[in-house]
């Protein structure tokens, strides 16, 4: 039997404020949502000034990362890349880059999914937040 790593609602309070660092340094108003293993919403907050839409899009893109334990962008790849059957699969929405794995010892503890921004700064805020845990 294996032992599994979880998120404890310590590393979801660093992560949080570290993302939320990245964006207000930044000037950004975005959506910040954190997600389980499974994909099930821990955290989400709207920055003032962020787009209510952004408030569906983030747990989406994060849930897409952790469900697939894998950068959102990868999808948005594939589809720009001419595999669009993708937009058919099973429970995965936010195919666009801003979903970001929590990966440790390789196993994916969750994951961080921003909105609000342009895709490359919305992941730059995930990345920063998921560093604040020294993953």
């Amino acid at each position: 039997m294996k032992t599994k790593h979880a998120l404890e609602s310590a590393d979801v309070k660093a992560i949080a404020a570290a993302a939320e660092a990245e964006a207000l340094k930044n000037h950004w108003s975005v959506t910040i949502a954190i997600v389980d293993d499974g994909g099930h919403l821990l955290f989400l907050q709207r920055l003032d000034g962020a787009a209510p839409i952004s408030s569906h899009i983030a747990p989406e893109k994060a849930k897409t990362a952790a469900l697939g334990r894998r950068e959102s962008k990868i999808y948005e790849d594939v589809i720009n890349g001419g595999r669009v059957s993708f937009l058919s699969a099973p429970e995965i929405k936010g195919m666009l880059e801003g979903g970001v794995p929590i990966i440790k010892e390789g196993q994916c503890l969750g994951a961080v999914g921003v909105s609000g921004v342009k895709s490359n700064e919305d992941a730059q805020i995930a990345k920063a937040g998921i560093a604040a845990i020294g993953l």
